[in-house]
């Protein structure tokens, strides 16, 4: 198969390959380890072409991994690393309304009710508590987290 791109396609396909990477890069689930290595072999294949084809400037070999890679200067000012910053952030904020959400769910049902419930139907339950996190975060941030240690553990 042959493509041809543009070299402002050719500019977006490096950076679409480098965000997969550093995405897939982030997986700790076991095994995935084949699943990163192909997006790292693929990622190093457009670079390794696309160095060759007048983006040399902006892509630079490490010797440790043996592959190619952008600029650790391109990376930091570029749009794929700005979509996964801003994925990670909104991540974490989603991850933490909705895992307060059903602890709360769970202190008021119990953890048997609660494991019967479909995805949906927790979403459905603890709507407006989620809300009440997110207006709570939108404003505050983490400033008024605070972890309370059982009796005795801290």
């Amino acid at each position: 198969m042959h493509l041809r791109f543009t070299e402002s396609e050719l500019a977006t396909l490096i950076q679409m390959v480098s965000l997969a990477a550093n995405v897939a890069s982030v997986n700790q689930k076991p095994g995935a380890e084949q699943g990163i290595a192909a997006f790292e072999d693929l990622e190093n294949k457009i670079l390794e072409r696309a160095s060759h084809a007048g983006f040399g400037e902006i892509i630079e070999f490490d010797e440790e991994k043996q592959a190619h890679r952008v600029t650790l200067e391109y990376e930091g000012n570029s749009f794929f690393q700005e979509c996964f910053e801003e994925f990670r952030e909104e991540s974490f904020w989603e991850e933490m309304v909705i895992r307060l959400a059903d602890r709360d769910l769970i202190r008021s049902i119990g953890l048997p009710l609660w494991e019967k419930m479909s995805e949906q139907e927790r979403r459905s339950r603890t709507q407006d508590i989620e809300k009440r996190y997110w207006e709570e975060f939108t404003k505050h941030g983490i400033e008024r987290v605070a972890v309370i240690h059982p009796p005795g553990e801290g």
